[in-house]
């Protein structure tokens, strides 16, 4: 039967864009300035996302002890909420729209493995949430998801598949509650 060979991974297919200068200086930037917490300063993290190729609207808020993978893969929309600890892995684009709430500990996770290959291959996928939408504290959208516009992940949720507009989800895996109302 075949076996898990990690001495075969390569890597080199993937090419996560912004070369290795960049790369090397948004570790640090990332590193001090976002997963630290030490600038609480929300207009000087909006001004580096953006000197590093992100684009961000009006309004948005990005709270201490966020991870940013990548800044050149991340769109935000207009006031749009980024809570403490939320790690955006974006090995991919990830996309947030308008207000769009994303709470504390949540992961947009965009890059796992084919556990049905001996080298155990590297598989990534946009992620996309549209208007509206929230993600619960501690929820996690893996690769590839779309959450459509105002549907809710309910906290520890974990998201494999797109999310239907004005639908609540819970669960791991994340399955259909009931329509999301709203007043």
């Amino acid at each position: 039967m075949p076996k898990t060979l990690l001495s075969t991974y390569n890597n080199y297919p993937y090419k996560p864009g912004g070369g290795v200068v960049k790369r090397f200086l948004w570790y640090y930037v990332n590193l001090i300035c976002f997963k630290s917490g030490w600038f609480p300063f929300n207009a000087f993290k909006i001004f580096l996302l953006r000197l590093f190729g992100a684009q961000i609207g009006n309004g948005v808020v990005i709270k201490p002890g966020v991870n940013i993978k990548y800044a050149w893969n991340l769109k935000i929309g207009t006031h749009s909420w980024i809570g403490e600890s939320v790690w955006i892995d974006n090995l991919a684009p990830v996309i947030i729209a308008d207000n769009v709430c994303i709470s504390q500990g949540a992961m947009l996770q965009t890059g796992s493995h084919n556990y049905k290959k001996e080298s155990f291959e590297l598989i990534t996928g946009n992620i996309t949430i549209e208007d509206g939408v929230w993600i619960g504290c501690g929820a996690i959208l893996n690769q590839g998801i779309t959450a459509g516009s105002h549907s809710v992940v309910t906290s520890g949720s974990v998201a494999n598949k797109n999310l239907e507009p004005y639908f609540i989800y819970q669960g791991n895996p994340a399955v259909k509650l009931r329509p999301r109302i709203m007043e």
